[in-house]
């Protein structure tokens, strides 16, 4: 049995999932980032240091916007492998000495979700990307973008999508705003919610109910039982998109934008997700547009 995982009757919220303050190698902190993001329409943010397990709810200071809690594991795994992780989510106890694995698991055990960050500048393999049953990928990291070009994470989600169909895709802006990273406000991801509280944005982002973006938005969607709707900003491509070399697109280089469009969702593709992509090219992913089995919620 598979479940439409979207409900977009609530508000769109933007957020950034992956950042890092002067509480491990940023350059900016907490009261700085939350001025700097607030002012271009941010309405929350998760504190991911390295290894540094934040406590939002026993800061004292007033801030602009939503502070949540998480943090960014690194390491090798017992192949050598070198990984980033986002867990988002409040933990204790994570020690950098007790490796990349045990992190992992304590984490996971704790209740957070696990993102892995930046495969293509890490250098991850697809096998990578499957190996420990990863929560998300992420499809964009800003940074990585600015630093050396290997920003794209698409290739491991798809990999990730083989083994979970349900796994969910992040843009994020890694941000470190010092001399050598100054990129932020590259990536995001967009929460639909009833309310802007720590309850309902962790609800939304672990029940897949946002979608990432560089730009592009989604505005609704909806599914008929046969057909998907959606309401985008203007964008010059649709493309709905499933395993290998299924897919279908609308749009044209030479067409009126869309804004407004019915496409038809294949029953017997293992997964499917939307892709837009706008006049200058900068696109949005939804997550995969059904849950499936024990994973599906209402």
């Amino acid at each position: 049995m598979r479940t439409f995982r979207y409900d977009t009757s609530g508000q769109w919220l933007k957020g950034n999932v992956h950042l890092h303050s002067t509480a491990s190698d940023g350059g900016k902190s907490f009261p700085e980032l939350a001025a700097l993001y607030a002012a271009a329409g941010f309405r929350f943010l998760f504190r991911t240091d390295h290894w540094v397990s934040s406590d939002v709810a026993a800061d004292p200071e007033s801030y602009p916007l939503l502070w949540l809690d998480g943090t960014e594991l690194d390491g090798q795994d017992q192949t050598g492998a070198m990984f980033h992780v986002v867990c988002l989510g409040t933990t204790k106890g994570l020690k950098r000495e007790d490796g990349l694995v045990n992190g992992l698991k304590a984490a996971r055990e704790q209740g957070a979700l696990l993102i892995l960050a930046h495969p293509h500048w890490c250098g991850n393999s697809l096998e990578d990307a499957r190996r420990w049953g990863f929560d998300g990928v992420e499809v964009y990291n800003h940074v990585c973008h600015w630093l050396n070009g290997k920003s794209n994470g698409l290739v491991h989600w798809d990999a990730a999508l083989k083994d979970n169909p349900s796994a969910q895709a992040f843009a994020v802006d890694d941000t470190h705003l010092r001399p050598e990273h100054p990129g932020w406000n590259g990536g995001w991801i967009v929460v639909n919610a009833a309310e802007c509280t720590r309850t309902a944005i962790l609800a939304a982002i672990r029940t897949g109910n946002y979608y990432s973006s560089c730009g592009p938005e989604f505005r609704s969607l909806a599914w008929d039982g046969k057909e998907l709707h959606l309401t985008t900003s203007p964008v010059r491509f649709v493309r709905i998109v499933g395993p290998a070399v299924r897919g279908e697109r609308l749009g044209t280089f030479a067409g009126p934008l869309l804004t407004d469009v019915k496409i038809p969702v294949p029953r017997d593709w293992d997964y499917v997700y939307v892709e837009i992509e706008d006049h200058s090219g900068k696109r949005a992913w939804t997550n995969p547009l059904f849950v499936t089995g024990s994973r599906a919620n209402g």
